[in-house]
This record gives C-alpha cells, structure tokens and sequence, in this order.
C-alpha cells in the first residue's frame, strides 16, 4: 500500500461516514430504552456523555478493504485533547501528526512526507474540516454542534433520529442516538449529487476510568462504484497519563502533493 493510499485508509477512517443501515450497538447497561424524551431531553443526555480527559493513548488494530484490496494494521494512538492527534504505525515507519493549524505524515519506506492544512481533506468530505470535527469523530461526539434550535428529532427503529431542519446545501447530515447510553450509533453524511455516500457507525463503546469511548467503529464509503470498508477496533487504552508526541520529517524526503 502506498503512503497515499495508506495514509487515506487511516485518516478516512477518523473523518469520514455512509449510512447503509445501523448495527446494534452494544451497551453494558440493564437500562430500559426510552423513546418518549424530547429533543432538549436527548440533547441534554448525549452532551453528558461527552468524554473529558487531558490525554489518551491506545493501540488501534485498522482493517483495510478496497475492492481486491485489503490491508490490516495496528497503530499507536495518542491525543491531547483538542491539540493533537498522534498516529504511528510499527517501527515507526509511517507517522501522522494532526493538529488544530494542519495535517502532516511521513512514510519511511518510500522517503516521502506531507506537511499542509486540511483542503485535502475537505474536498473529500465537501464541506470546512477542521480539528475539532476530527476530534469529534473519534471520541463518537456530533460532527456538528447539536441543538434543539437547528435540528428536528423523530423516532427511527427505535433509535432517535436528529437532522437539520434545514438540510445543507452540500449534503444532509443525520445523527442516530441510542436511547439507552444516549451515546451515538451513527453520523450520516449523503451527497447525492456527487454519488457520494458516508457513514461512521460506533459498533460499540468502553469505559474507561468512568468516560465512555468508542471500542470499534466501522465506516463505510461510498463513491460511484466503488466501496472502502475501515473497521477500528480500540485496544488498551488509558487516560490522562503523561505522553510524548515525537514528530519531525526527516531529511532527503520527498513532499507529496496528494490529489
């Protein structure tokens, strides 16, 4: 796999969604789901939910699959939160640094690097992305704030479905709540006109250290005619220790100008 290509399968698997049907998601609680809240209710409960931590740290095991193409890789993952985001593959032969003014990688076994903003990855998404919508999505936080003032509730296969009441112009966005954790089961992004579909779906969450986190995720993209399934499964993971962030682009290495 090359460094774009890996590179994609990672940071689309922290960025991006298609919705096709949601999985149950599974929950260590013996509560009742209730449907009958209001919106202010849901939105009260799912904010509690929220993680707060200073830093996090794991190992991530990243299933790859693209047509006849499929790759898996264990990653470490380390986050400050709202400051960093740190990804190094084994051997620290390929390593990601995301942070709130841009996006850089290299890749040792090809001597390249990437060190630029986040456009690339915008255009992929077709809307502003940022480090805060990045964040969001891997702690299995909306993309977008969330409020009873710009977004309409219902009742979808027992879930509670939210979604703009003005729907953007670039895509519709819909988030599925479960109403048992409160936690989201899924993000949904639709852009019909580029036959472009995408959906981040939160399998299940741990807890750790009494802060409910995602444990595995599967994203599903699709693009015309063609698939990529990422599946993240989050192992051993801690909060809040003391942890380094190494991160310097070798010399002699060619910039990439990813398209």
């Amino acid at each position: 796999m090359n460094t774009s290509t890996y590179i994609k399968s990672v940071v689309l698997g922290l960025l991006i969604l298609f919705f096709t049907g949601c999985k149950s998601t599974k929950v260590a609680s013996d509560g009742t789901a209730n449907l009958s809240l209001s919106s202010k209710e849901v939105i009260k409960e799912n904010h509690k939910t929220a993680p707060d931590f200073k830093t996090l740290q794991a190992k991530v095991r990243i299933a790859y699959s693209q047509g006849d193409d499929s790759q898996t890789h264990t990653v470490s993952y380390r986050m400050l939160k709202d400051q960093i985001i740190w990804i190094s593959s084994s051997f620290n032969i390929i390593r990601v640094m995301i942070t709130p003014e841009k996006v850089s990688f290299y890749n040792k076994l090809d001597n390249t690097y990437f060190d630029g903003n986040f456009s690339f990855l915008s255009e992929i998404l077709g809307t502003d992305l940022d480090f805060e919508k990045v964040q969001n999505l891997l702690l299995g936080n909306p993309l977008f704030p969330l409020n009873k003032t710009d977004y309409s509730m219902s009742v979808n296969n027992e879930k509670y479905l939210f979604q703009p009441k003005e729907q953007l112009a670039l895509f519709e966005l819909f988030y599925l709540i479960n109403p048992i954790q409160f936690k989201i089961d899924s993000q949904q992004l639709a852009q019909t006109t580029e036959a472009r579909f995408l959906q981040i779906d939160y399998l299940s969450y741990q807890e750790v250290d009494k802060q409910s986190l995602p444990e595995n995720i599967k994203i599903n993209v699709l693009e015309g005619d063609k698939e990529t399934v990422i599946e993240m499964e989050f192992k051993s993971v801690s909060l809040n220790q003391d942890l380094r962030y190494p991160f310097s682009i070798p010399s002699g290495f060619e910039e990439i100008v990813l398209k």
